[in-house]
């Protein structure tokens, strides 16, 4: 049964296909450890930074930045190379990988939806694990050799949201998609969380270029499963239930277009909602990828922790950010299926609390000094406060246009790759010399775009399918 309510959103029983085994929610698991993938092979190389310099930016540091604070560990005989690359350098080479990941963004979403999602994602997340192993050869070759092979790296990872997005709209039902998407979704923070502090492990009792071999092993394991258990729709899958495949065929019936060939491009680019989604979506990711790529720098440069507490100090924050979008996907859909709270209504609130929360405390953070547990602590709650929008914006691109859902997330993922290719370079130049005032300015701007995104996405986003999209 399919009842109707007064914002015409279709409200499908989910006791018709219980969701422990079933097909949607093991997508959802494999899809989390394909992400867990793609975001360990990007940030791994954060923490590998701090080990592959020949001398330590913290040398030379003002006398505002917190004494250096070394575990009482004797260091490890390390044969791997290291390398004298000044500021600007590091941050084109953590910068560079972005330039190719916005360069597949709008190709991956049409592609995903043409030609199906299963093989691209699958794919692009395995050039990623093959370019990630050449990453220490490429690193001995030279800087211009190194940002080179990150951008591939970028080129391969640049389809996974759009065709993850491409097929979740053949996948979810709609009262689901919330927790269905922040479980696939939140494999980003899992990863970041894994990868931070054990990266830096691996570096002190390793080298830093085991660092790219181990998680490149894992990567090749998540391509095996990937390829023998998924498939691109229920309708093609193997081992789906009749049940299930007929409770999501039916839930999404009235909501996708009937045809895979055309696609209004016009009409996309003139949405409005669409462009609410655009703000919020690069407004929201200036402030993570800067963090993404410099907190481990700013934990070894102003708060004074070594290799080892380094990584595991950077992780805490994906960890909240985890945990909150996790448990904020459960909330929205129970407020959208129990509590009838029309959807625009609880992708607002959720990006209003997961945008300027963020800024708070992030702004916060920079005026801690040397208060170690007080800095961590809001850089923490910042990025935490920040899961929560994984149910706001992010996934509003299904509630809009379901059929046109990947081609929509490469558009925005386009405008919200850019971040990711100026931010770091622009905080490293902001940051020569390495003092509390000048990470000030840096955490400024993130909140100022950061509260921005979220105003705009307020007064332009909806949450309903749009005439556009089910012609």
């Amino acid at each position: 049964m399919v009842c109707v309510f007064a914002d015409d959103e279709p409200r499908v029983p989910l006791s018709e296909s219980p969701a422990c085994c079933s097909s949607r929610y093991g997508l959802a698991f494999l899809s989390c450890y394909g992400f867990f993938v793609a975001y360990a092979l990007r940030v791994n190389l954060s923490v590998a930074m701090v080990d592959m310099l020949k001398n330590s930016s913290s040398a030379n540091n003002s006398s505002s930045v917190c004494p250096h604070h070394s575990i009482p560990v004797p260091k490890h005989n390390h044969t791997a190379s290291v390398y004298d690359w000044d500021s600007e350098t590091q941050g084109w080479i953590l910068g560079s990988f972005f330039y190719g990941y916005i360069l597949t963004q709008i190709p991956g979403g049409y592609f995903a939806r043409k030609y199906g999602a299963k093989w691209l994602f699958g794919i692009g997340i395995l050039c990623t694990v093959i370019f990630t192993l050449l990453t220490p050869v490429a690193a001995d070759l030279g800087a211009g050799y190194l940002i080179a092979v990150r951008v591939l790296e970028g080129i391969g990872e640049g389809v996974s949201y759009p065709a993850m997005h491409a097929m979740w709209a053949s996948w979810a039902p709609p009262l689901e998609r919330s927790r269905l998407l922040t479980i696939s979704y939140t494999g980003a923070q899992l990863g970041t969380v894994v990868a931070l502090p054990l990266s830096g492990q691996i570096c002190f009792y390793l080298d830093w270029t085991y660092v790219f071999y181990i998680f490149g092993a894992v990567g090749l394991l998540w391509f095996f499963l990937w390829s023998c258990f998924v498939s691109n729709s229920p309708s093609s899958h193997k081992r789906i239930t009749e049940a299930e495949k007929t409770y999501i065929m039916a839930s999404l019936k009235n909501e996708l277009s009937p045809t895979t060939d055309y696609i209004p491009w016009t009409s996309i680019l003139k949405s409005s909602p669409l462009w609410a989604i655009v703000v919020a979506h690069f407004s929201y990711n200036w402030t993570f990828y800067t963090l993404l790529t410099l907190l481990p720098t700013y934990m070894n440069d102003i708060l004074g922790f070594s290799i080892q507490q380094n990584g595991m100090l950077s992780a805490l924050p994906y960890l909240g950010c985890w945990l909150l979008a996790l448990l904020g996907g459960q909330l929205a859909d129970l407020l959208r299926e129990r509590y009838l709270i029309r959807t625009v209504n609880v992708r607002k609130a959720f990006t209003i609390v997961g945008m300027v929360g963020p800024a708070v405390f992030l702004v916060a953070a920079g005026y801690t000094g040397c208060n170690y547990v007080l800095a961590v602590a809001f850089l923490s709650i910042s990025s935490s406060l920040g899961g929560i929008s994984a149910s706001g914006f992010n996934i509003n691109h299904l509630d809009i246009a379901p059929s046109y859902a990947g081609i929509l997330l490469g558009i925005t993922n386009s405008f919200a790759t850019i971040p990711g290719m100026v931010g770091p370079v622009i905080a490293r130049s902001l940051t020569k010399s390495n003092t509390i005032p000048e990470w000030q300015i840096v955490f400024y701007i993130s909140a100022a775009i950061n509260i921005f995104g979220a105003v705009f996405f307020t007064i332009f986003g909806k949450g309903t399918v749009q005439p556009w999209a089910v012609q």
